[in-house]
C-alpha cells in the first residue's frame, strides 16, 4: 500500500496519508499540508494521485492552491517543485483546450495553460520541462513552427532530452516530414531504450506514412508485446489488415478492433472503424453510438471528420437528408484540403442535389473532380445538376465523359438514360438500348424496370408496336398472353348490365376454378398497367379493361387501375359509374390527390359546384399545395364560377378570377413548363380585356404544345381564336376555329362549330353561319340552342338583305324563303314544352316570329320592285346584245372579204412565180439548142481578157459559186444559159424605161455596167456571172428573134409589159431565185436531173 508521510512542524511525529484511500475532499489534505508546510515536492505528488484516481477536480484544487501568492512567498527559495507544479497546471489546461470542442472554452483553456508556463518561465527561463510544456501546448494550438522552436530551445541544450525529442518528432510528422519524424523516435528509443511502448507507436505510424507496411506490423506488434493493452496498436495493426481487402483480412481487423474497443472504449479510430462496419451490416443504431462518443472523447480534425461522416452516411441511408446534410457539413469543417479526405464532399453534394440545392452540390461534386478527375459516379452526378440547371451541353460533356471512360459499364447507361428522360427521350432510349445490349452481351438478366422504361419511351414517342414487345418482354409469359391473343375473353353480358364489365372479377375466378394459375408477381404490375395503357391508347378498350381488373384481382390496392376504369367510363359517357370507380379508388387511399382531382372534375361535370370545390381543397391539402393538379382545379373552378351563367357579381367575379389567376401562377413558380398553367393563366388575361398579353401567351403555349406529340391541347387554340375574335380579327380567329376542328375533332364538335358561326355572324358572312349552325344541327339535333341560333342567323339576313339599296329579284325571293324558315324554326320552338329547361323565353320567341312575319309583309313590295327592275334590266340588256350580235357580224364581214383579199393575192402571186419559173425553162431550153459552141468560147476569151474590168460581177459571181460548191460540175452550164436569159430580160427592162435592180445596186455598179455594155452586144460578155447588167439595145433585135421561134413565147414577152403600170414591184430572175421562191427552182433542177 503506497502512501506519503507528511513531517508535523516542531515535532518529529509525520502524518500518515495512504494514497489509496485519499480523502474525497480536498480540503482535509489541503489544511494538513498547509498546517505543517509540507514541502512542496509532497503537494505534487499527492495531486498527481488524485489525477490517477480520475480525481480531476481534487487535482487541480490542490496544484492552484500549491500555486498560490502564499505559497510563493513561503516557499520562494524552492524552485522546482514551484516549476513542476506550474508546469503540471500548464500541461493540464493545455490537454482540457485540446479537447475541448467548443471554441470559446477552448480559447479559455489555452489562454490559462500560457499563464501557467509563463509564471514557471519567470522563476527559471531555461528550465527544460517548461520548454517541452510549451512546445506541447503550441502543437495542442496547432502553432506547428513555435512548437518546433519551443522543442529546439530544449534539444540545443539538451541533444537527448527524450521529452524534447518526441515533441519533436510529432512535430515532424504533423509536418508531413515521415523520414524525419522517424528518425527523431530512433534517437529517444535509443537514449532511453526502456521507454514507454508509445515511442514505438509513433515509429510504426512513420513507417506506415512512409509506405513500409512490413515493418510498421513489426512495430505495431512490438508495441503489444509490451503492452498487450495498448489500443492504439491494435487499431494500427486492424487498420492494416482491413487494408488488405481480404475476407480473411477483414475478419482479422474487425476482431482486433473490437478488442481495442473493450481495452478502451473511448478510441476514437476504433470508434470509427467498427461504426463502417457496423454501417454496412445495416445496424444504424450502433453507427450513431458509436461515432456520437468518438466525436465526444477526440479533438483531432480528420478523426471527427470521420465521424461525422460515418454518422452523416447513418442518417442520409435512412433518407433524413436535412440531419445527413448537417452531419457532412460538419465533416467538411474539420478537414483542411478536400484531397485529405474527399467522401464528405460526395455525401454532401448528394444530399443538397437530393434537396434541391443544385449550386452547393455543384461545388462540392467539383471538388470531388478535383481529387478523382475519372470519377464516373460524380460525372453523372454533376451531369444530373446540369439538366437541372438548364445548362444542356454541359450535362451532355459529362455524360459522355463517364460512359466513354466505361463504356462496359451498363449501370452507367442505365443511370445516363434515366437522366435524359426528362430531357432528351430520344437520347435516353438509346442509352437505355445500349444498357439491355450490354446486359444481354454479358449474359446478365435485363431488369424488367429497364424494359418497361424502354417501353414508356417507344409509348410516349408514338411507337406503340416497339412499346407493345418491350412490355410483353418485360412480362415474360402469364396469364395476360391468353387475354392479348383472343384465348380468354370476357363473358358477354348485355346492355343493361354493361356497366358492371368494370367490376367484374367473375372471368378470374372461374379461370382458377377451371385449373388455370392466377399469377402477376409484383414486379410485373407496372409493365402490366403500362401495358393496358397501351391498350387503352389504341382503342382496345375491352383488353385493357380485362388487365385492369386483373391488377385488381390480385392487388386490390391498386389505385391507379381503379382511375384507369373510371376514364374510360368517362369516355363512354357512364359518369356515374366513374364516380363509384372513384370512390372505390378513395377507399383504398382516401387522401389520394390524383383521385380527389378526378373526382373533383367528374363533380364538375355533373354541376354540383360545392362538392368539385371541397374535392379540390381536399386534394390540394393531401399535398401540402404541392400537387400542380390539384391546384390547378382549384385554379379552373373559381374561373368557372366567375364565368357562370346564373346571376354574375361584378365583384364576386374579380374575386375569382384573381384566386384563380393566384393559383396558376403558384403552380408556374413551382413548375415553370406548366402548359395547363400558362394557358389558364391567359384565360384570366383575356377575361380582363389584356388580349395582347394573353395572345402571346396563347402562341407560346401552341408552340410548345406542338413541339411534343404526346400533348393535345385543343384549348389553347380556341382560346387563340377566341382572343381574335374579341380583337375584331374574324378571318384569324375563323381560320384558327377551322384547324382546331380539323385537327383535333375531326370535324365533329357542335361548340367548336358554335364558335365558328358566332365568327361568321359578327363578321356578317350570313351564309357561312347558316352553313355552319346546319351542321352543328347535325352534329348535335337535341341541342334546341343551335335552332334558335340559326332562326337569329336567318332573321338577320333577310334584314340585312332587305336594307340594300340594290337587290335582285332572286335575293328577295331569298329572303322571303330564309324568312320563311325563321318563322317555322321559331314556330317550332315556341311550340316546344320545355322552353325554360334549355333557357328560352316564350315572349321573346314570340316576338322573332312576329318580327319576321313583318318582315316578311314588308318583303312584297321589295319583291315586286326587284322584279320591275329586272325586267327593265333584262329589255336593256337584249338591246345591246342585238347591237353587239350585228357589230360583230359586221366584224365578220370585213375580216372575211380582208381574207379573200388577201387569199386572191397570194394566188396571184403564186401563179405570176410559177410562170416565170415555167418562162425560164423555155428560155434555157431555146438558148441551149440555137447558141453555137465557139460562140461561147469565143465570150469565155473576151471575158478572160476583160480581167479586173468585171471585178464586182465576178465578185457576184464568186459568191454564188462559193454558195453552190458542192454541185457547181453539175449545174455549170445552166447557170451560163440561166445569165443569158437574165441579160435578154435586163434588156427589155431597159427598152421599157423600167428599173427593176436590187436595193444593193448604187450609182456605181450603174457606170460600171454603161461601160461593159459594147462587150455584152459583141456577145463578149461572162457566161458564168449570175448578175449581168442589161444588154444595150442594139441586142435586143436579136435576142427578140431568138424568142420568136416558139409560139409560146408570146405571152411571156407580154406579161412583163402588162405588169408596167402594176403598184407591186418585179423581181428578176435572180431575184426570184434568192428569194423564198427558191425551193421550186431547186425542185425544177432535181426532176431535170
Amino acid at each position: 500500500m503506497a502512501c506519503v508521510y507528511i513531517p508535523v512542524q516542531n515535532s518529529e511525529e509525520e502524518v500518515r496519508v495512504a494514497l489509496d484511500q485519499l480523502p474525497r475532499d480536498a480540503a482535509d489534505i489541503l489544511d494538513i499540508l498547509k498546517a505543517e508546510q509540507a514541502p512542496l515536492d509532497l503537494w505534487l505528488i499527492i495531486a498527481r494521485e488524485y489525477f490517477k484516481q480520475g480525481k480531476v477536480e481534487q487535482f487541480r484544487q490542490i496544484l492552484e492552491e500549491g500555486s498560490g501568492p502564499e505559497i510563493d512567498e513561503y516557499y520562494s527559495d524552492v524552485r522546482y517543485e514551484r516549476i513542476a507544479i506550474l508546469n503540471a497546471l500548464g500541461a493540464y489546461y493545455s490537454y482540457l483546450g485540446k479537447i475541448e470542442t467548443k471554441q470559446r472554452e477552448k480559447e479559455e483553456h489555452f489562454i490559462l495553460a500560457t499563464q501557467y508556463y509563463n509564471k514557471a518561465s519567470r522563476i527559471d527561463m531555461h528550465e527544460p520541462s517548461t520548454w517541452v510544456g510549451k512546445g506541447q501546448l503550441l502543437l495542442a494550438k496547432g502553432d506547428v513552427e513555435q512548437a518546433f522552436a519551443a522543442f529546439k530551445i530544449v534539444l540545443d541544450g539538451d541533444r537527448d532530452n527524450v521529452p524534447a525529442l518526441l515533441g519533436q518528432a510529432c512535430v515532424e510528422f504533423n509536418r508531413g516530414r515521415y523520414s524525419e519524424s522517424l528518425e527523431l523516435y530512433k534517437r529517444a528509443l535509443i537514449v532511453h531504450p526502456r521507454c514507454p511502448a508509445a515511442v514505438r507507436l509513433g515509429i510504426g505510424l512513420c513507417r506506415y506514412k512512409l509506405g513500409q507496411f512490413d515493418k510498421a506490423r513489426q512495430a505495431f506488434t512490438r508495441v503489444l508485446q509490451l503492452d498487450p493493452e495498448n489500443a492504439e496498436a491494435l487499431v494500427a495493426l486492424a487498420i492494416t489488415d482491413l487494408h488488405k481487402n481480404e475476407a480473411a483480412g477483414i475478419r482479422k481487423g474487425m476482431e482486433k478492433m473490437q478488442r481495442a474497443f473493450e481495452i478502451y472504449p473511448y478510441c476514437a479510430m476504433a470508434l470509427n472503424y467498427l461504426a463502417n462496419h457496423f454501417f454496412f451490416t445495416g445496424q444504424h443504431f450502433l453507427v450513431e453510438q458509436l461515432t456520437e462518443t468518438a466525436l465526444a472523447v477526440t479533438n483531432h480534425g480528420q478523426t471527427k471528420a470521420h465521424s461525422y461522416y460515418n454518422l452523416a452516411r447513418s442518417y442520409h441511408s435512412k433518407g433524413d437528408y436535412e440531419k445527413a446534410g448537417l452531419y457532412y457539413m460538419a465533416s467538411v469543417k474539420e478537414i483542411n484540403k478536400p484531397y485529405e479526405f474527399i467522401f464528405p464532399y460526395y455525401g454532401l453534394g448528394q444530399v443538397q442535389l437530393k434537396l434541391g440545392d443544385l449550386r452547393s452540390a455543384q461545388s462540392n461534386f467539383e471538388k470531388v473532380l478535383e481529387v478523382y478527375p475519372d470519377n464516373c459516379e460524380t460525372m453523372k452526378a454533376l451531369g444530373h445538376i446540369y439538366v437541372q440547371l438548364g445548362q444542356t451541353e454541359k450535362a451532355q460533356e459529362f455524360m459522355r465523359k463517364a460512359t466513354k471512360i466505361d463504356p462496359r459499364d451498363s449501370q452507367a447507361f442505365l443511370e445516363l438514360g434515366e437522366l435524359l428522360i426528362s430531357s432528351d427521350t430520344g437520347a435516353a432510349l438509346d442509352s437505355f438500348k445500349t444498357a439491355r445490349g450490354l446486359l444481354k452481351k454479358g449474359g446478365q438478366e435485363v431488369p424488367i424496370e429497364l424494359l418497361n422504361n424502354i417501353g414508356v419511351l417507344h409509348f410516349e414517342r408514338g411507337e406503340f408496336e416497339l412499346a407493345e414487345q418491350s412490355f410483353k418482354e418485360a412480362l415474360g409469359d402469364g396469364i395476360w398472353l391468353a387475354f392479348l391473343e383472343g384465348r380468354e375473353k370476357s363473358q358477354e353480358i348485355d346492355a343493361s348490365a354493361s356497366i358492371l364489365q368494370y367490376k367484374d372479377m367473375q372471368l378470374f375466378h372461374r379461370l382458377e376454378d377451371g385449373g388455370r394459375h392466377v399469377e402477376l408477381p409484383w414486379n410485373k404490375v407496372t409493365p402490366l398497367f403500362n401495358l393496358a395503357r397501351l391498350q387503352e391508347q389504341l382503342n382496345n378498350a375491352e383488353i385493357a379493361s380485362i388487365l385492369y381488373r386483373l391488377i385488381l384481382f390480385k392487388y386490390p390496392d391498386y389505385v391507379d387501375a381503379y382511375l384507369r376504369l373510371a376514364a374510360i367510363a368517362k369516355v363512354r359517357n357512364n359518369v356515374q359509374l366513374s364516380i363509384e370507380l372513384v370512390h372505390d379508388a378513395l377507399k383504398v387511399n382516401d387522401k389520394c390527390p390524383n383521385a380527389l382531382s378526378m373526382l373533383g372534375e367528374l363533380e364538375l361535370k355533373n354541376d354540383d359546384w360545392v362538392k368539385a370545390k371541397e374535392t379540390f381543397r381536399a386534394a390540394s391539402d393531401a399535398t401540402d399545395g404541392k400537387d400542380s393538379y390539384a391546384t390547378l382545379s382549384l385554379g379552373n373552378w373559381n374561373y368557372f364560377a366567375a364565368i357562370r351563367n346564373e346571376k354574375r357579381n361584378p365583384k364576386l367575379e374579380a374575386t375569382h378570377l384573381e384566386k384563380a389567376k393566384e393559383l396558376y401562377t403558384r403552380v408556374l413558380l413551382q413548375h415553370p413548363a406548366n402548359l395547363y398553367a400558362a394557358n389558364g393563366a391567359g384565360v384570366v388575361l383575356a377575361e380582363k380585356g389584356h388580349f395582347d398579353v394573353s395572345k402571346d401567351i396563347f402562341t407560346q403555349v401552341q408552340e410548345a404544345a406542338s413541339g411534343n406529340i404526346f400533348v393535345q391541347m385543343p384549348d389553347v387554340w380556341i382560346n387563340l381564336a377566341h382572343v381574335y375574335f374579341a380583337q375584331g380579327n374574324f378571318s384569324l380567329a375563323v381560320k384558327m376555329y377551322q384547324n382546331c376542328l380539323r385537327k383535333f375533332y375531326y370535324n365533329t364538335d357542335s361548340q367548336i362549330l358554335l364558335y365558328l358561326a358566332r365568327t361568321y355572324y359578327e363578321a356578317e358572312q350570313w351564309q357561312d353561319c347558316k352553313k355552319t349552325l346546319l351542321r352543328a344541327i347535325h352534329l348535335a339535333p337535341s341541342n334546341y340552342t343551335l335552332r334558335f341560333d340559326a332562326g337569329v342567323t336567318l332573321q338577320k339576313f333577310s334584314a340585312s338583305t332587305l336594307q340594300k339599296t340594290k337587290k335582285t329579284a332572286d335575293e328577295v325571293r331569298s329572303t322571303i324563303a330564309e324568312l320563311e324558315n325563321a318563322v317555322r324554326l321559331f314556330s317550332q320552338l315556341s311550340a316546344a314544352s320545355n322552353l325554360h329547361f334549355h333557357g328560352f323565353d316564350e315572349k321573346k320567341i314570340d316576338t322573332h316570329v312576329d318580327y319576321c312575319k313583318n318582315v316578311l309583309a314588308a318583303a312584297k313590295p321589295h319583291l315586286e320592285a326587284a322584279i320591275r327592275e329586272e325586267q327593265q334590266i333584262r329589255q336593256r340588256q337584249e338591246v345591246a346584245r342585238q347591237v353587239a350580235l350585228a357589230e360583230e357580224a359586221r366584224r365578220k364581214a370585213e375580216e372575211q372579204r380582208k381574207f379573200q383579199l388577201e387569199k386572191r393575192k397570194q394566188e396571184d402571186e403564186l401563179k405570176r412565180v410559177r410562170q416565170q419559173e415555167e418562162h425560164f425553162q423555155r428560155i434555157k431550153e431555146q438558148w441551149k439548142s440555137s447558141t453555137p459552141a465557139s460562140k461561147r468560147r469565143e465570150r469565155t476569151e473576151m471575158d478572160d481578157e476583160e480581167g479586173g474590168n468585171s471585178e464586182k460581177r465576178r465578185r457576184k459571181g464568186g459568191k454564188r459559186r462559193k454558195k453552190d460548191k458542192s454541185s457547181k460540175s453539175r449545174y455549170e452550164t445552166l447557170e451560163a444559159e440561166a445569165d443569158m436569159m437574165d441579160d435578154q430580160e435586163d434588156l427589155e427592162d431597159e427598152d421599157a424605161n423600167l428599173n427593176y435592180r436590187e436595193p444593193g445596186q448604187n450609182d456605181q455598179d450603174d457606170a460600171e455596167e454603161n461601160a461593159h455594155a459594147p462587150l455584152a452586144a459583141a456577145g463578149l460578155e461572162d457566161s458564168d456571172a449570175e448578175d449581168d447588167v442589161a444588154a444595150p439595145s442594139s441586142t435586143t433585135g436579136r435576142r427578140r428573134r431568138a424568142w420568136s421561134e416558139s409560139d409560146d413565147d408570146e405571152p411571156l414577152e407580154r406579161q412583163p409589159l402588162s405588169r408596167e403600170h402594176s403598184p407591186e414591184p418585179r423581181y428578176s430572175d435572180e431575184e426570184v431565185k434568192e428569194d423564198g421562191h427558191r425551193p421550186n427552182g431547186n425542185a425544177a433542177a432535181e426532176d431535170e436531173d
